[in-house]
């Protein structure tokens, strides 16, 4: 079996220089050298669970540059990249396509006038793509996207501003098992994943403001930032290994460990092919 693959980008430039959602303000700034300390930190706890990890080259004044997660989906040998809604961080794009396409990456547009924003917004739980819309993303585009992968897509709106992509606030841990905080999502967002994932773990919301949801998970081992105690008491009961890492620079412009990393052998693969 191959290695889990994921790519990271060095937090070089990473800074808080704009706010494009709550989390961000820019007389709150991040501490540059503990920011690149947590980021280190967690690339070696994902090495020694077994990761491969790649890097993409970071570029002065793209300080979001670090959140790979939001760069592209992968499904096989197949990259959709993002369009970015803010035009902050439009200049992402043309970076990451050099990259996955330098590295055999068959990449593709989302549809026209579509803002899609990667894996942050789209996500696998077994064969079903959960794609998160409203905030970042929109949801005209989601049926598209499945149908150039060959994907069932299940569209969920994001009804609260600070959990602004669905990896904030949904994190599949198992093709039939995910964790979720329920209120990020509204009434019908909530009967879809109560009735298409048979195993699905509410998180609570003092926790979720920790980004307990915002998790890496490569195989058994679950990585979160720190401050979700109840969260890793259930993990470790359902017989995963959480793993807590602080991450508290990266949360400050609204992302934790899952942003900081694209599964580069597929979304799809992340909790059940470690």
């Amino acid at each position: 079996m191959n290695k889990p693959h994921i790519l990271m980008c060095p937090p070089v430039h990473y800074g808080i220089e704009y706010e494009i959602n709550p989390w961000m303000s820019t007389e709150r700034q991040a501490d540059h050298g503990l920011a690149n300390h947590q980021w280190q930190a967690l690339r070696q706890i994902l090495l020694d669970a077994g990761a491969m990890i790649s890097d993409v080259q970071p570029v002065a004044g793209l300080p979001d540059l670090v959140f790979t997660a939001n760069s592209a989906i992968v499904f096989g040998k197949r990259a959709v990249l993002a369009r970015f809604k803010h035009e902050q961080r439009q200049g992402e794009e043309p970076h990451f396509r050099r990259w996955l396409e330098a590295h055999s990456w068959q990449v593709d547009e989302p549809p026209a006038d579509f803002s899609f924003e990667g894996a942050g917004d789209a996500l696998f739980c077994g064969d079903t793509l959960y794609a998160g819309y409203r905030q970042r993303s929109d949801a005209s585009g989601h049926q598209q996207i499945g149908e150039m992968l060959g994907v069932r897509v299940l569209p969920l709106e994001l009804v609260d501003p600070y959990y602004y992509h669905l990896d904030t606030c949904f994190c599949p841990l198992a093709p039939d098992e995910a964790i979720y905080l329920p209120a990020a999502f509204d009434d019908y967002g909530q009967r879809v994943l109560a009735e298409s994932i048979p195993k699905l773990h509410s998180v609570e919301e003092d926790e979720a403001k920790s980004f307990a949801c915002n998790a890496v998970v490569v195989g058994k081992t679950v990585v979160t930032n720190i401050g979700c105690p109840e969260l890793h008491a259930m993990l470790r009961s359902i017989g995963f290994d959480p793993i807590e890492t602080p991450l508290s620079e990266f949360v400050k412009a609204g992302g934790s460990a899952k942003c900081l990393t694209l599964r580069l052998d597929g979304e799809e693969a992340a909790g059940w092919k470690g």
